[in-house]
């Protein structure tokens, strides 16, 4: 029977806590900036594939969130952004309809 060490039960750890441990060494764990910044690190540091449909989604939702943290003239120059995205993709969907339409009358 082999000898356990400490080292066998440990969990995995949490990849925010190491990275607070790791690169911010010397920085109050407790500080909200602090806080802030770690998940600045992870959100930089996430690796996900920007081909598929679901990493398309997430990178939305991130572009979202940063828009959400944002004040002033830059959160209005995201949410303008994301208008200009919607009215471009009513545009083509509106030339779309209207091709099938014209095509299909003929």
């Amino acid at each position: 029977m082999p000898l356990q060490t400490p080292d066998d039960d440990r969990r995995p750890a949490d990849s925010a806590a190491d990275r607070l441990d790791d690169e911010l060494l010397g920085l109050d764990p407790t500080d909200p900036e602090v806080r802030a910044f770690a998940e600045h690190l992870e959100r930089q540091q996430r690796v996900q594939p920007s081909y598929t449909v679901e990493g398309y989604i997430t990178g939305m939702g991130d572009f979202a969130a940063s828009a959400n943290r944002l004040g002033g003239h830059r959160k209005l120059m995201a949410s303008l952004l994301a208008l200009l995205i919607l009215l471009g993709v009513i545009v083509a969907a509106w030339d779309a309809l209207v091709y099938v339409v014209t095509t299909f009358t003929k």
